[in-house]
């Protein structure tokens, strides 16, 4: 017995990184996982989870698109009758210095990470309203809300615009009996994270990878499993009394108060 068993989910941005991660987890503790993304790679994503004996399907759309999101879980809903879970997990991080910014790298930004969220929970809101029954949880970062880098204006604007979004949802989602919470991951080995790193030292991202790593207490970055294991707790019933939270997992990135404090 699983306790996702019975439980219905849509995955954002689950090709690969923390989305593929929280699809994982969730199929692992018994949820049938709708895996969402914008790229066909989704597919092959599903394929992997099925092929380990895990309940999983795909389904391609851009979160930017709400027509698009709406026809999607739709479609979910007529199948199976509802939607328990949304991982929003979809986001995009480009480094760019302020000076530097243009419009339309700050709207790529702004349409994915806020928007995309804005649009999925749109979508499955009614449904969850209705079932009085409902688990999101949208992904935000350390980056905006507790923490900031150089260029990441845009990025960590919409991350700490996910805190606000959380709370105001978790409030009116409460007397229907919807939780929703936020996860702030630090560093977390994923594609965005080796794009970052090869965006920050092209020369040798692996360098700026271990460097990331001796930096953080436990002296490791997270890994995506860790993120599902964190997404099938939110979304169960064992987190029945939490709402309108953010719960980090950084390994203990965030906690030193000046550089090289934790030592050896």
């Amino acid at each position: 017995m699983g306790k996702l068993d019975g439980r219905i989910a849509l995955v954002t941005g689950a090709a690969m990184g923390n989305g593929n991660g929280g699809a994982r987890g969730l199929a692992k503790n018994g949820a049938h996982v709708v895996l969402a993304d914008i790229s066909d790679k989704v597919f092959t994503a599903a394929k992997e989870l099925q092929a380990v004996g895990l309940s999983a399907e795909a389904v391609q759309f851009d979160v930017r698109d709400y027509a698009a999101v709406q026809k999607a879980v739709d479609e979910i809903v007529k199948k199976y009758g509802k939607i328990d879970i949304l991982f929003n997990n979809a986001g995009v991080a480009r480094l760019c210095l302020f000076k530097d910014m243009t419009d339309e790298l700050r709207d790529f930004h702004f349409d994915v990470n806020i928007k995309g969220v804005w649009n999925c929970a749109k979508a499955v809101w009614p449904y969850m309203l209705k079932q009085k029954y409902g688990k999101i949880v949208n992904m935000s970062s350390v980056t905006g809300p507790m923490v900031v880098d150089v260029g990441e204006t845009a990025y960590a604007t919409t991350k700490a615009a996910i805190w606000g979004f959380t709370k105001a949802l978790a409030y009116e989602g409460g007397p229907y009996n919807i939780t929703v919470n936020m996860i702030c991951p630090g560093y977390i080995l994923t594609p965005m994270a080796e794009s970052l790193a090869r965006e920050s030292n092209p020369e040798d991202p692996q360098k700026a990878l271990d460097g990331i790593a001796a930096a953080v207490p436990l002296k490791r970055l997270g890994t995506i499993d860790e993120i599902g294991d964190l997404v099938a707790f939110l979304a169960s019933d064992e987190s029945s009394y939490i709402t309108g939270t953010q719960v980090v997992i950084d390994g203990g990135s965030t906690l030193p108060e000046t550089f090289g404090a934790v030592g050896v």
